[in-house]
């Protein structure tokens, strides 16, 4: 499949590997995790595609922004009559919401971002610039809104990819102004990383995040549930502890047993736990669906934890 976007700067292009498992038919969307392995021409190559793929990332318009205020005003009635909280910037259906390096890697690819970040880091700089530009627009659209919590995208800025030298020139720059802009609005910013975080802690502390989403016993590269609490408890809300995939879709009622009760009297005591499969539940099977009410019974006995640490 060949895509052309025409723009006032070029015609920026990208050719993909229509895979018998590939979901979209005939269309290639801008932003996606299927465009990682396929690509076999992605959109930006060097820093003479920037220019044309700035147009790419457009402004919400007068449209788009009421659309979103109308659904905004029922999602807050219904949290509101359910005791929830409302949180923003995270994906819904084609958005895909506020997001850092993950856009770069379906932009430039995996292995051809970390190239470039070694061989041309300015390219690399720029787009993150572009990137959070336009999320900086969206993420005031957000906070106007009155939400609780700003939630950012971050699976591929983990030391699984980069390392804690090239995490603080690349992605601390731009968190910096996005977690200042959240916190000027009096809101809580939340950071979706669920592997490969353990050498950043020490930067997740000075960043000034408030919630990080997604810590991962099982599938989490190094993550050490104690040493997590050491070093964050107190500071920065944890959600997670539990497997999504491994324990509560493949895993038996002990396993989710157990590894809820590693999660609460680990990360629990003190507060700031927010206890959650990691990253998700997808499969729908009878099994899947009685971990989950296992997982639910197992939080109700257990969630009585000291309030000190």
């Amino acid at each position: 499949l060949h895509k052309q976007y025409h723009t006032p700067s070029g015609i920026p292009t990208t050719v993909v590997r229509k895979t018998e498992d590939w979901p979209y038919g005939d269309h290639v969307p801008l932003f996606d995790d299927y465009l990682i392995p396929r690509s076999e021409k992605f959109l930006v190559t060097g820093r003479e595609d920037l220019e044309s793929v700035r147009f790419l990332f457009a402004e919400p318009t007068p449209e788009d922004i009421k659309e979103f205020r109308q659904k905004s005003a029922r999602l807050k009635k219904f949290a509101s009559n359910k005791g929830l909280l409302v949180s923003a910037g995270w994906q819904t259906g084609a958005d895909p919401g506020c997001m850092g390096m993950d856009a770069v890697m379906w932009l430039c690819g995996m292995k051809e971002a970390v190239l470039l970040a070694m061989d041309r880091p300015e390219v690399i700089e720029e787009l993150l610039r572009i990137i959070s530009e336009w999320n900086l627009k969206r993420i005031e659209i957000y906070l106007d809104e009155g939400v609780d919590l700003l939630i950012k995208r971050a699976w591929y800025e983990s030391t699984d990819l980069w390392s804690p030298a090239l995490y603080r020139r690349f992605m601390v720059p731009v968190l910096k102004k996005e977690i200042e802009l959240t916190h000027q609005a009096g809101v809580k910013f939340g950071y979706i990383i669920t592997s490969g975080i353990m050498p950043l802690l020490d930067d997740i502390l000075e960043l000034g995040i408030d919630v990080l989403i997604g810590v991962d016993p099982v599938q989490g590269k190094g993550t050490d549930l104690r040493l997590l609490k050491q070093k964050l408890g107190g500071k920065i809300c944890l959600w997670g502890g539990v497997n999504g995939f491994l324990t509560i879709e493949n895993g038996s009622k002990e396993d989710v047993i157990e590894a809820v009760q590693q999660a609460i009297s680990t990360l629990g005591p003190g507060g700031g736990l927010i206890l959650s499969p990691v990253d998700n539940v997808r499969d729908t099977s009878e099994h899947t669906w009685n971990n989950v009410m296992t997982m639910i019974k197992a939080w109700k006995k257990m969630r009585a934890y000291p309030i000190e640490a």
